[in-house]
């Protein structure tokens, strides 16, 4: 990553990459927007494609380390699932067709791939189907009742948590510990409407 002063991202984009770089990128940049925080739709392509071509241009901008943490991962590329096309590393809200998908588990209907508030033994659940045996398995996550209290919003204690659980190397979704250390892309389990993509 390049570190460069505003002043001067703004004057090699103006004498040397706007006509490289699409319009959008350029307001982006010109206006202080950060590219995590897009003025596009989430989801949209529009949305995906900006943060695609951001990583073709750390050049012009100054990243944080929030941002870095986005851009090292394959946002902005697609992957298939069960025949459709689906954003990789970005969580799919509740509207959107992946997430309508829906199973039975023990003879209730339920949603997949959705964490959700729990009565059980742990803060959170979620129901997932097995790749392999296709059977719908529910998972329970987060801390027990009355255990320690979610500080999602602090930017440090994000970065300590995700050390500590070493999440990064966890893509296992048939594991507590996968969705843990994603509760942060979930907004309506966290409070807010921000969504908190660690790495």
């Amino acid at each position: 990553m390049i570190k460069k002063t505003r002043m001067s991202s703004l004057k090699y984009l103006y004498k040397v990459a706007s006509n490289q770089v699409s319009k959008d990128l350029v307001y982006h940049i010109e206006n202080n927007i950060s590219i995590i925080d897009n003025v596009f739709r989430p989801t949209s392509e529009k949305y995906f494609s900006l943060i695609k071509e951001a990583k073709d241009h750390l050049d012009l901008f100054k990243v944080s380390s929030e941002e870095d943490n986005v851009l090292n991962t394959d946002i902005g590329n697609f992957g298939y699932y069960n025949g459709k096309k689906v954003p990789l590393d970005f969580p799919l809200p509740y509207d959107y067709s992946f997430e309508k998908e829906a199973a039975e588990y023990k003879g209730k209907k339920v949603k997949l791939n959705r964490p959700m508030r729990s009565k059980g033994p742990k803060k959170y659940k979620v129901y997932v189907k097995n790749p392999k045996t296709k059977r719908v398995k529910k998972i329970n996550f987060g801390d027990s009742k009355g255990g320690l209290r979610l500080n999602i919003h602090d930017a440090a204690a994000r970065r300590s948590f995700v050390a500590r659980h070493k999440c990064k190397k966890k893509k296992d979704k048939m594991k507590a510990g996968y969705w843990a250390c994603r509760i942060g892309r979930y907004p309506h389990l966290v409070g807010g409407k921000k969504r908190y993509t660690w790495w």
